[in-house]
């Protein structure tokens, strides 16, 4: 499955998105537990009651099938051995800005396939201009080539919108798309008001 899964640690704060195959690694080495949403609000299950829930709701649609047993998709984790404190920012990456620009070129506005795209120095290096969130933006090889070493009004451009860090919440979002982050807004900013309830013994 391509579905992804937020990773929260003990105290409830996001320190990661894994792959499906990792969350159910994780999950039957009991490494983490379940955090499954429901009227009542949000409840802890480790295995057995993942387990359990998973053969009492079956949804093929949204299960991982193996040969004696399907189990449900889970879509937040809760680790149980051991804490990582959670990212404060979006790393910088070359992967990360085309996902802040949505893979569109930040001069024509056009979306682009990744092989077609290429980072662009707003304030060229030779200007003084900084490799980071501030100055860099998503261009295709096109628009990146007409700019070369130049401001972008000097070069008769302009910008869509200026760069800047992205915020966690809505990198998230965008990262996953809507639907499949839905489940994890609750714990992406302030923790769920029913914390407590899912911090209670077992």
């Amino acid at each position: 499955m391509k579905q992804r899964v937020l990773v929260l640690n003990r105290a409830w704060q996001p320190v990661n998105i894994v792959g499906m195959r990792r969350a159910i690694n994780l999950l039957f080495q009991e490494h983490a537990q379940v955090i499954h949403a429901d009227a009542s609000g949000h409840r802890v299950m480790p295995l057995a009651e993942w387990l359990a829930f998973s053969e009492k709701h079956p949804d093929p649609a949204n299960s991982i099938r193996a040969v004696r047993l399907a189990v449900l998709a889970p879509s937040v984790l809760l680790l149980t051995e051991y804490d990582r404190l959670p990212r404060r920012e979006v790393r910088f990456s070359r992967r990360n800005v085309y996902l802040r620009d949505a893979h569109r070129c930040q001069y024509c506005g056009r979306v682009f396939e990744v092989a077609e795209l290429t980072l662009d120095h707003v304030v060229p290096r030779e200007k003084g201009g900084k490799t980071n969130w501030e100055n860099i933006v998503t261009a295709c090889s096109r628009c990146n080539a007409k700019k070369a070493n130049r401001l972008p009004n000097l070069a008769g451009m302009v910008l869509r919108k200026l760069p800047a860090r992205p915020k966690w919440r809505a990198f998230l979002t965008a990262f996953a798309g809507e639907e499949e982050a839905a489940p994890w807004l609750p714990f992406i900013g302030a923790p769920p008001k029913d914390r407590a309830r899912a911090d209670s013994p077992q």
